[in-house]
């Protein structure tokens, strides 16, 4: 059974016409999948139950609920999802007064090695489908109360790039969801060619994973730094004019020793001068058998500074959902793929 979930409109209009329907029925079919969320075909009682009889031959709404939720202290929850292949996928739910973050996964593992992050200690196994990345957000019981989607779970969103911008269309386009795309944020170690692609196709916000503004040090970090430099990436994004509208940020997770250090502040400034940006400091959330630590929070805050009085707006994101492993960098299923 083909899922339905995921298709765009113009996919829609192609499956209607191979199987000799009206072409507003794609319209209907995205009316019902998208703002009424039907849970089957069955449901969408518009179309004539001929149609639906035929579509239920071959096609499936296709939502699939978490099979384990992890509730952290702090009000944060850890969904797990089965995708393809027998495959998982984890996405967190962060609720913070009137705003309800969703950070959700693009790939089932992922091949980019950086050294600070445990869904690289899993290896890559395969990409989402538009459909597996918009169901982590249909398919939890919050899902009404989600005000702000960000990509920055299990994978490289832009290493998936057909399937992001997909599911992209379907939650800002009028026929899909009608989100604002000021309300969803997509996060990249810096893949050049598809963060081109990305800025012409979508409005959405990119977060680049910056960490340090040294080479030598980037590249202990992250192997992509030998592909793609951030001195590349940042040129590159110096060709876009940013705002509140479509703004770019930078994450710098924040290293005891290494990366903050006032040379580290000097050369950032250096580096992102001319970019209309921000900064988001983020604490370490250690992981087995990796020498690094996280700054102290008086230095962070110290950096924080540092970056605010040379006119960068830079904040210290709160870490969330540390004790269920859901906090940035800890989202892994591998202990659960070795068990099965």
């Amino acid at each position: 059974m083909v899922p339905l979930y995921g298709k765009t409109l113009d996919e829609l209009k192609s499956i209607v016409t191979a199987e000799g329907l009206p072409s507003f029925t794609a319209s209907q079919i995205a009316d019902w999948l998208y703002h009424h969320h039907a849970d089957s075909i069955d449901e969408m009682t518009n179309l004539s139950k001929k149609a639906r009889e035929m579509l239920s031959a071959k096609y499936t709404v296709g939502l699939s609920k978490p099979e384990r939720v992890s509730k952290s202290a702090d009000g944060t929850k850890k969904y797990l999802f089965p995708v393809a292949n027998n495959r998982f996928v984890e996405a967190a739910y962060i609720p913070d007064d009137d705003r309800a973050t969703l950070c959700v996964s693009s790939q089932s593992g992922c091949k980019m090695g950086c050294l600070f992050c445990m869904t690289a200690k899993q290896g890559f196994q395969g990409n989402l489908s538009a459909g597996e990345i918009l169901n982590q957000l249909r398919s939890i019981p919050e899902f009404k109360n989600v005000t702000n989607i960000v990509y920055m779970g299990m994978g490289e969103p832009l290493d998936n790039l057909e399937n992001v911008l997909k599911s992209l269309e379907i939650l800002t386009s009028k026929w899909g969801m009608g989100w604002s795309t000021k309300r969803i944020t997509v996060s990249t170690i810096g893949l050049i060619p598809a963060m081109k692609q990305f800025l012409e196709k979508s409005n959405c916000h990119l977060a680049i994973s910056l960490h340090t503004p040294f080479d030598d040090e980037r590249r202990m970090l992250m192997p992509i730094q030998n592909v793609y430099p951030i001195a590349d990436v940042v040129d590159e994004l110096k060709k876009y004019r940013f705002s509140d509208h479509h703004r770019v940020s930078f994450e710098y997770i924040m290293f005891d020793g290494l990366n903050d250090t006032p040379r580290h502040v000097k050369e950032l400034v250096k580096l992102l001068n001319g970019i209309n940006c921000r900064i988001n400091l983020i604490r370490f959330h250690p992981i087995p058998d990796s020498p690094l630590r996280t700054s102290p929070d008086e230095r962070i805050i110290q950096f924080r500074d540092s970056l605010t009085a040379k006119g960068i707006f830079t904040t210290i994101r709160a870490s969330r959902g540390q004790d269920i492993q859901a906090a940035c960098g800890l989202l892994s299923t591998k202990a659960l793929q070795e068990k099965r």
